[in-house]
């Protein structure tokens, strides 16, 4: 493979790659930080304020497949840019907000629009396409950028304590447009073909194992020859989905757009409440590159652990009830943040085993819309729970539920089985 030196140039797509999902997500992930200032200066109801987030994950899903397509037909290096201005237009704007509908277009409409254009779905097929051999490593690591986003929630406290909510906003608007722009401008490559290298691994992948691979390295499994249409009419493609969209879309996503008020409503201080949700961050990043487990353990089995790690979490934090019990909240972030790390990798990984191919992309976009379907109902839900209870408890034991049924479906799309499935199609 052509190489500048000893290095190879991929590793800096990782690098960037990594960098751009803190600073990409970091912003939709800071949701929470912002709630409490928010709700104090308007007192618009919890659930209001949460079709913020929900509007924000329901179009994200939606674009993430357009974002991909167009990145392929396009030159990715001019669609980045456009969604980072998008991204850095729509967050700034949220610093002048003063009508509810402001919030409604600025974060949960153009703002996932410039957070498709510039993030993981360009991000992803770009290390794919840098990496032929050693791509559940590489995938792993770019993933970590979006466990490390929630860790940047502690420094937009930092910024919102001592300037205020609004200026936040504009520091995370600049932050994009002064270091994540010229860092995609000048080191961001699409293709190594773009520098005149070639994925690493290329010289050594035989005919047949997935030259043309579709991000998951996986050489002892011959590429599906499934058509597109067969797998759209497979059941275990709207399982994996439906699966994605209660664990993270609706469990997942309810719980992290009011963990940080729920703490402040038990006593902590806001500074204690963001630090929580930036221990679930790190502990995200942990889970994530425990991925491999699944090779081990199998997909049904590591999901199972993933789950049952996120309900004994949730049920330590419904257990809260007073400041000398912060013990709870650090049993709830930890093992939060890995179930939820763990159950990712995990899920896209039993895709991968029944769709691997040519199609896989689709099959990986569809997930990412099944959580935006969910994103749309969770956040708000967990408000609009609160807003006629008065407590998240009724919204934590949902998300329970949605977790558990979660499961039920991975299993029904029975990873387990998917050398069978590949050789009866």
């Amino acid at each position: 493979m052509a190489r500048e030196g000893s290095f190879f140039y991929g590793w800096v797509i990782v690098g960037v790659s990594v960098v751009s999902m803190v600073l990409i997500y970091g912003i939709r992930h800071s949701f929470s930080v912002f709630f409490s200032p928010i709700l104090s200066e308007f007192g618009w109801s919890r659930g209001n304020i949460s079709i913020m987030l929900s509007l924000n994950i329901f179009i994200y899903g939606l674009l993430a497949p357009l974002a991909g397509a167009l990145a392929d037909r396009w030159r990715a290096r001019r669609v980045m840019p456009l969604g980072i201005v998008i991204l850095g237009l729509a967050t700034a704007g949220c610093g002048f907000g003063r009508e509810l509908w402001h919030f409604y277009f600025l974060f949960g409409v153009l703002m996932p629009l410039g957070s498709a254009f510039c993030g993981w779905p360009i991000l992803a097929p770009a290390l794919m396409n840098w990496f032929v051999k050693r791509r559940g490593l590489v995938l792993g690591l770019g993933q970590m950028g979006g466990g490390l986003s929630f860790v940047y929630s502690i420094f937009i406290e930092f910024i919102i304590l001592g300037w205020g909510w609004r200026s936040a906003y504009l520091v995370l608007a600049s932050i994009l447009v002064f270091l994540l722009l010229p860092l995609i401008l000048f080191f961001f490559y699409y293709r190594p073909q773009d520098r005149g290298l070639t994925p690493y691994g290329s010289a050594e992948v035989k005919v047949g194992q997935g030259a043309k691979g579709d991000g998951v390295d996986r050489e002892s499994f011959p590429a599906s020859d499934w058509t597109l249409g067969q797998v759209l009419r497979t059941p275990r493609l709207w399982f994996l989905v439906i699966s994605y969209a209660l664990y993270w879309g609706i469990g997942g996503y309810l719980v992290l757009a009011h963990q940080v008020k729920f703490a402040e409503d038990v006593g902590y201080s806001s500074m204690f409440s963001v630090s929580i949700f930036g221990l679930f961050g790190i502990t995200v990043f942990i889970g994530q590159l425990f991925g491999f487990l699944s090779d081990w353990l199998g997909r049904e089995k590591t999901a199972t652990l993933a789950a049952m790690l996120s309900i004994i979490a949730l049920l330590a934090l419904i257990s809260v009830r007073h400041t000398s019990q912060s013990w709870l909240l650090y049993i709830f972030s930890i093992f939060f943040g890995f179930g939820s790390g763990l159950f990712t990798p995990t899920i896209f990984a039993g895709s991968a085993d029944i769709f691997h191919g040519r199609h896989f992309g689709p099959v990986a976009g569809l997930l990412l819309t099944g959580m935006g379907a969910g994103g749309a109902i969770g956040p708000w839900l967990g408000g609009y729970l609160f807003d006629i209870s008065g407590t998240y408890v009724s919204a934590f034991i949902l998300s329970i539920v949605s977790i558990a049924l979660a499961l039920i479906f991975l299993w029904m799309a029975a990873p387990r089985k998917a050398a069978a499935l590949r050789n009866k199609n």
